[in-house]
């Protein structure tokens, strides 16, 4: 079967979805830990950490931005060039909501 013979169904647009809500709940995330080191008063620490905070979420929305993209290709190609900056960006993330919250 030819790759334009192939019917994907839902799968893509069930991928699409999980990324923008995966994008969405990493941007709670970072606001709710930009207000929380605004309620505490902005120290040095947590000045850095909603910086590198919303520097990550940006990474993270342009690699997904990147893969919904991609996913209109009758067979898109898989993840692995750039699940390290998936996994780095989700770690990174979790980081430095916690430096914001010390």
């Amino acid at each position: 079967m030819a790759a334009r013979d192939r019917d994907p169904g839902l799968q893509p647009e069930r991928t699409r979805l999980a990324w923008r809500r995966t994008t969405l709940s990493c941007a709670v995330a970072a606001v709710l830990a930009g207000r929380q080191a605004i309620h505490r008063g902005l120290s040095a620490v947590g000045i850095v950490g909603v910086a590198l905070g919303a520097l990550v979420w940006l990474v993270f929305l342009l690699v997904a931005q990147h893969r919904i993209r991609r996913m209109d290709a009758p067979r898109p190609p898989p993840l692995c060039s750039r699940a390290a900056a998936v996994v780095g960006c989700t770690v990174a993330l979790a980081v430095f909501g916690a430096a914001v919250l010390w």
